[in-house]
């Protein structure tokens, strides 16, 4: 057994030692011949970078999609709506022509379907010469009535030469009759002649003859009068009904003209020819729809629940994300909400007072109607689904300054890990 030095090692272990302190360290080895801790890796660094952007990237995302659901009420139950506008004749009549093809844009007052017109030429050409026959007999009840005028005038004039020959014959009688008087006094004084006598009585009887001849002839023209005034009234109303007729001449006419104007069917609006079922040949009835006009002033019917309509007004400003377009967001806003649910209104209303009840949130139609313009490339009509956001609320965060919370927070929390896995190692 070999003597030990002072410090308690041997020479040969003191040997070893020094062997042992000699040999080259392996990479990730401590100096005690331990393993090093993961965390003083050179390539553990680039790892806690990459984690801490995502981390970032996804606080980002998370943090403004939070935002946005506090100051908007969203919903998926909505779609494109319109004023579609169903094409239908006014008249009925054979197709000559339909120079429209499906899906075609057309704007105002084009032709959209020609019916045979014939028919309706000829009926129009008979009432314009029934007008005119009309007119020509009004103007006769006129001359008629004019004449009738001329008739009064006439006998009135008679009726009054009549009158002053009757005042003249009372003039003459009465003088005939003093003249009679004074004769009958001179005849009973013998002052003049029988002769004389007599001839005063026969002035006097003939002055009264005359007198009762001029007053029957005041009486028949007076009547004349009369026949004439009725007579110019039945002319009159002659040429009323003659002027009534030929209005009513008229008024035929233009309906025949409207309803020959009604065999080119127009187009009241612009917009696209959508559902065409009408074809050359086709045989119309008034009223029978051949066509639909899908105009391009589209709007949003978004079903909201009863429960999101607390925050939201008319006039509140809107997104709204066509899937059409790739789900390209729009400008919009809100224009009016329904007065009622959308189930109430339905062809069959639910009737809560009979059988069990089981409460359902109600969807409430909302009204929102774009603030600009849609793509005029793409065809956009009723029935294609958007996702409408309703803003409710004013707050708002830039996105720098979201970005900025979303980096800090991630470092907080990345440093917290690494701290906290630091911990752990030394334990």
């Amino acid at each position: 057994m070999e003597v030990g030095n002072r410090g308690g090692l041997t020479k040969k272990d003191s040997n070893m030692s020094e062997v042992t302190s000699t040999q080259p360290m392996k990479v990730g080895e401590a100096p005690n011949g331990g393993t090093e801790p993961a965390e003083a890796r050179p390539h553990s660094i680039f790892f806690w970078i990459i984690a801490g952007a995502i981390l970032a990237v996804v606080l980002y995302i998370g943090l403004g999609y939070y935002l946005y659901n506090l100051t908007h009420e969203t919903t998926d139950d909505a779609f494109i709506a319109g004023h579609v506008v169903a094409i239908a004749p006014r008249v009925e009549g054979q197709v000559i022509a339909v120079p429209v093809l499906d899906n075609q844009w057309v704007h105002s007052n084009d032709v959209l379907v020609e019916l045979d017109p014939a028919t309706y030429a000829t009926t129009l050409e008979q009432r314009k010469a029934s007008a005119e026959a009309g007119s020509s007999n009004y103007k006769a009840a006129l001359a008629e009535y004019e004449l009738m005028e001329q008739k009064v005038k006439t006998a009135e004039a008679q009726a009054r030469s009549s009158e002053a020959d009757v005042a003249a014959a009372d003039a003459t009688a009465t003088k005939a009759d003093a003249d009679y008087e004074r004769a009958v006094t001179l005849y009973k004084e013998h002052t003049i002649s029988s002769q004389e006598f007599d001839q005063a009585r026969a002035g006097r009887d003939k002055a009264k003859a005359d007198l009762n001849s001029a007053r029957q002839k005041a009486a028949s023209d007076s009547s004349k009068v009369d026949e004439a005034e009725a007579q110019k009234d039945a002319a009159w109303a002659g040429a009323g009904s003659m002027l009534a007729q030929s209005k009513q001449s008229g008024t035929q006419v233009d309906s025949a003209r409207l309803d020959l104007s009604y065999t080119r069917i127009l187009a009241p609006t612009d917009g696209y020819v959508t559902r065409k079922q009408v074809e050359p040949g086709d045989y119309l009835q008034a009223g029978q729809q051949v066509m639909s006009l899908v105009p391009q002033n589209v709007y949003v019917i978004a079903n909201f629940k009863e429960s999101q309509l607390q925050k939201i007004r008319p006039g509140m400003p809107a997104e709204v994300s066509i899937d059409a377009v790739g789900g390209r967001e729009f400008r919009a806003h809100v224009d009016s909400i329904q007065a009622g649910s959308g189930a109430q209104f339905s062809m069959l209303p639910p009737e809560n007072a009979t059988g069990n009840f089981v409460k359902v949130v109600q969807r409430v139609p909302v009204k929102i109607i774009f603030d600009e313009p849609l793509p005029e490339n793409m065809v956009i009509g009723p029935g294609l689904s958007v996702a409408p956001g309703v803003q409710t609320g004013s707050f708002f965060m830039p996105a720098w300054l979201r970005g900025v919370a979303s980096a800090a927070l991630a470092l907080v929390v990345m440093t917290g890990i690494r701290l906290g896995r630091a911990r752990k190692a030394n334990s």
